[in-house]
């Protein structure tokens, strides 16, 4: 059932020029990490935060390799998206509820268009969902607080 609700994520990922070189000048971030309104810590990353702190795709093109200590879900979004407005009360929720057990980063796609575009992100929100071991899943758009739970627990924290 929760592989009909994620599109595989393919590990293998060719690094192109396009993908290689930056874009212009980023506008001013959010601080790399907030507390939410519920008390959760989300920490937002950059390239080069999610190449320290998730995978080095840089050196390790062919092979993903989770660095975290934790699983994680990453969540790619954007300001201006309502979709991914709808779900920031939802991952603010769930850092609180799994801190300790589960990271929750966030990624805006149109500050950090060059890691946007190494995971071919298309549509947003996407989530990125982090085993400690094991491949990641990819999720394009919103889903309900119950799915994501449910994802979680069976997938990443074992829970059941």
């Amino acid at each position: 059932m929760i592989k009909n609700i994620l599109l595989a994520f393919t590990a293998v990922i060719v690094l192109t020029t396009a993908c290689s070189n930056t874009t212009g000048k980023q506008a001013e971030t959010k601080p790399s990490t907030s507390v939410s309104k519920e008390g959760g810590l989300i920490e937002y990353l950059t390239y080069e935060t999610f190449i320290e702190k998730v995978w080095n795709f840089e050196t390790n093109p062919q092979n993903f390799v989770f660095v975290g200590d934790v699983p994680a879900i990453v969540d790619f979004y954007a300001d201006w998206c309502a979709p991914c407005r709808k779900i920031a009360p939802i991952m603010d929720k769930l850092a609180k509820e799994y801190d300790g057990k589960l990271k929750i980063y966030k990624i805006d796609v149109d500050k950090e268009q060059k890691l946007a575009g190494v995971f071919q992100v298309r549509s947003i929100p996407s989530i990125l969902f982090i085993p400690k071991t094991g491949q990641p899943m990819m999720q394009a758009g919103a889903l309900t607080e119950e799915m994501y739970r449910q994802i979680i627990d069976e997938q990443l924290v074992n829970k059941k």
